[in-house]
């Protein structure tokens, strides 16, 4: 089926929404209200942020609508969504008396526009709506279907069996602080890792970011990956890596383990396995001994002071921090900032 170019463009801007769900950490389902060939409104999933199972697309454009326009009643508009509405989403189009419904992928599981039910087929409701579906439908699924697969990816990961001889930090110590864990990428694969989990943080959630070579960055002696969140931000393609012992990677406890030419191997290994090869590494200068002889540009930074909370969430005792402690005496460079007392 052939579909207007006004309702691909449309289909467009709530596949940016979607997106925009997907850097959240939400299922990238994104929204748009049109009258007139203007938009009035657009949204995104936001049940995990706002702790609302009323929060989809859908309803938060709607909402976001009725308050522009002054009234709740829609009837000179479009909705555009990237999925088929439920039945919750679809119930509230009808109720809101939207001239057209327009979505993108089908949705086999809870689909109330066709694909399980259709709740605007009923004559006996008090509106009717025309519903077009299929507008831009493998670009919305394959979104989607990228999102599950780098959770079930993630999920898997996150049951690597913890090395006896190390300490992985609880996702608890995380989950108040402004970490952007939705970025969080986990491996075990490398050679030098012996079975422990490294963890890194990638920006890289569009397809088309997915093909650039990115900029890595490594974390100095007292901070981690959480330290470049502004870089993460960023449009450019960033990674922002742990090495053991820091951050959300798993912490060897003996001091002994984090010899400089094991941690300088982990990291050749890491910058090997990354797709595209990265253009540039940045990281403190006192972190110099651990780049000698990578075949890729370097770039020393000043890292930000992170605040005690950031800065100490991965440790929560002496015994998690065995990494910063070993590299501070094989560095030769105290920490900058003194650790807090640890009961």
């Amino acid at each position: 089926m052939t579909h207007s170019p006004e309702d691909m463009g449309f289909m467009q801007l709530a596949l940016r929404q979607a997106q925009a769900a997907a850097d959240a950490g939400e299922v990238p389902v994104g929204a748009v209200v049109v009258r007139a060939g203007q938009v009035i409104a657009s949204a995104h999933n936001a049940p995990l942020a706002s702790h609302d199972p009323t929060a989809h697309a859908e309803v938060n454009a709607m909402r976001a609508a009725a308050q522009a326009l002054g009234n709740y009643r829609l009837d000179d508009c479009t909705l555009y969504v990237t999925l088929e509405p439920c039945a919750m989403c679809s119930g509230a189009a009808l109720h809101a008396r939207f001239k057209r419904v327009v979505f993108g992928a089908t949705e086999p599981k809870t689909g109330a526009a066709g694909s399980v039910l259709n709740l605007f087929a009923h004559e006996q409701i008090n509106h009717q709506t025309q519903v077009t579906g299929g507008v831009l439908a493998h670009e919305c699924a394959a979104l989607l279907q990228g999102f599950f697969e780098q959770r079930r990816a993630q999920q898997q990961l996150s049951k690597v069996p913890l090395r006896e001889d190390a300490l992985r930090t609880s996702d608890a110590a995380f989950s108040s602080l402004d970490v952007p864990i939705a970025l969080s990428h986990f491996t075990a694969d490398l050679l030098a890792l012996d079975g422990l989990r490294l963890h890194w943080f990638d920006n890289r959630t569009s397809n088309t970011q997915a093909q650039a070579s990115p900029h890595v960055y490594l974390h100095g002696l007292d901070d981690w990956s959480v330290q470049y969140a502004p870089q993460l931000q960023s449009a450019e393609p960033v990674i922002a890596l742990d090495l053991p012992g820091f951050g959300l990677s798993d912490k060897p406890k003996k001091i002994a383990t984090h010899r400089l030419a094991w941690h300088a191997q982990v990291l050749r290994e890491f910058l090997a396995s990354v797709e595209p090869a990265p253009s540039a590494l940045h990281a403190p200068r006192v972190m110099a001994p651990l780049l000698a002889n990578l075949q890729l540009p370097i770039h020393w930074v000043e890292t930000p002071e992170l605040s005690a909370a950031l800065r100490d969430a991965p440790y929560p005792d002496r015994g998690h921090m065995a990494g910063p402690r070993a590299l501070s005496t094989l560095l030769m460079a105290p920490v900058s900032t003194p650790p807090p007392k640890r009961s």
